[in-house]
């Protein structure tokens, strides 16, 4: 029972977060910043918050900065928009999974796109060769 209660936790405090994220002033963490993933701790005590940006992993180091700067508001607006006994202290990790995530999308794309004009061109040779 306890850890549904933890991942409901966790999912409004990511939840939160993000719409923190948009009132923060810090021109390093502006622009297109995503929360990827959130984990905290069994006692709430840290909650260490994954950032990604669509520019790339040293965007999304120059936006950890930001963050690490703005994270007493950002503990201090979790702490009350959330009714929780105890805020967490929030560390910030950057991760380049969403331009991980968008080159793996264009390689399906450019492979599909491949697929499709080389397949119809291939299926008339074999056929061929068949009969």
């Amino acid at each position: 029972m306890p850890s549904h209660r933890m991942e409901r936790t966790t999912e409004d405090i990511r939840r939160e977060i993000t719409a923190i994220l948009r009132e923060v002033k810090d021109p390093r963490a502006q622009g297109l910043i995503s929360v990827v993933r959130v984990e905290v701790t069994n006692d709430l005590s840290y909650c260490t918050v994954y950032v990604s940006a669509m520019e790339g992993l040293e965007r999304a180091k120059e936006a950890v900065k930001g963050l690490k700067s703005a994270a007493g508001f950002i503990r201090r607006e979790l702490g009350r928009r959330l009714s929780l006994r105890h805020t967490p202290e929030m560390l910030f990790r950057a991760t380049d999974s969403i331009e991980y995530g968008a080159n793996i999308n264009r390689l399906l794309n450019g492979l599909e796109s491949g697929r499709t004009a080389p397949a119809a061109g291939e299926e008339k040779p074999s056929g061929e060769g068949g009969a």
